[in-house]
């Protein structure tokens, strides 16, 4: 079955391939002989109900430095695709709601992953609140005397943005740190939504898990272990990659979730797991299959591909 593909994403002469998923899942889709294009989210364009982007034709190589050629733009109706990927990076903004709105009008017609509809009502550090017996405590708000009566509670707190991403300002708070006040008025000037604030998990020293699902089924794991000096494990913040195996309470956590994911046309999601404990649900642009291969794990690329060629002939 050949398809026409169009991703939706950052420019993609700027990715780094060797750990980019989406990369990963243009690979595969080439590998599978179907007709790929490339747009920015920048480029879309609603006409009279219907749904345009300047698109380019693509092909990649697992080459870095040379990872990609490009045609020449030409504008295209998105309805004429048969599949969208959508997989530009946060931060979740208005920029990115607004193309889920305009996503929306073409789907499930041309099947959009993950539904647009459903990335928009739920944003990672949102969705997993539906949890909350998963979760570690968590509060979300910007109230002052809410975040005290928290860290008055737990001693050992994070805080870090709503819609934040990649571990920027993340940050951790002990029961005396002197520098909560300033960190407050920090967040205060620059976020204007809730922010999250948790119960700080020392378990995080052993690694912070990412689990892959697609459709709602394990797909492969990689244990993201932070850098000694530093709280965050994400490894554009200087994680390294641990094989790694799911624990009994993981698996848990998996089994609780799939239904939801795929009752909402989830078909690629990413979950991070601290000790026993889920702390957000991915479902933006998730990360993690170039990681979890290259550890020996599942080709999560290839079976998002199994799924949306299902889907396709359905």
């Amino acid at each position: 079955m050949a398809l026409k593909v169009a991703v939706q994403m950052d420019p993609i002469q700027r990715i780094n391939v060797k750990g980019d998923s989406t990369f990963a899942l243009l690979l595969e889709a080439q590998k599978r002989g179907h007709a790929l294009s490339h747009y920015t989210p920048d480029r879309l364009a609603q006409l009279n109900g219907r749904l345009f982007a300047s698109v380019e034709a693509l092909s990649v190589r697992d080459q870095a430095g040379d990872h990609v050629t490009l045609g020449e733009p030409a504008r295209v109706a998105l309805a004429d695709f048969d599949v969208i990927l959508l997989r530009q990076d946060p931060p979740f903004d208005l920029a990115y709601i607004t193309s889920t709105h305009l996503l929306e009008r073409i789907h499930p017609k041309t099947l959009v992953v993950n539904d647009p509809a459903h990335v928009r009502n739920a944003p990672e550090k949102i969705f997993v609140t539906d949890f909350p017996d998963l979760m570690p405590p968590t509060l979300i708000t910007r109230d002052l005397n809410e975040i005290k009566a928290f860290r008055a509670e737990h001693n050992d707190i994070v805080m870090k943005p709503l819609y934040g991403h990649g571990g920027g300002a993340v940050f951790r708070i002990t029961r005396d740190d002197l520098n909560f006040g300033s960190l407050y008025d920090m967040f205060a000037v620059t976020f204007r939504e809730q922010w999250v604030i948790q119960k700080f998990l020392p378990a995080v020293k052993h690694g912070d898990k990412r689990i892959l699902l697609v459709d709602g089924e394990f797909a492969g794991a990689v244990n993201r272990v932070p850098a000694a000096d530093d709280l965050r494990s994400n490894m554009v913040r200087g994680g390294s990659p641990a094989k790694t195996d799911l624990t009994p309470r993981e698996r848990e956590i998996c089994d609780r979730l799939g239904p939801h994911l795929r009752e909402r046309g989830m078909v690629f999601v990413g979950i991070d797991v601290i000790g026993d404990w889920l702390t957000e649900i991915n479902v933006t642009s998730p990360t993690g299959i170039r990681a979890v291969k290259n550890l020996g794990g599942p080709d999560a690329a290839a079976l998002v591909w199994d799924v949306i060629e299902k889907k396709r002939r359905a």
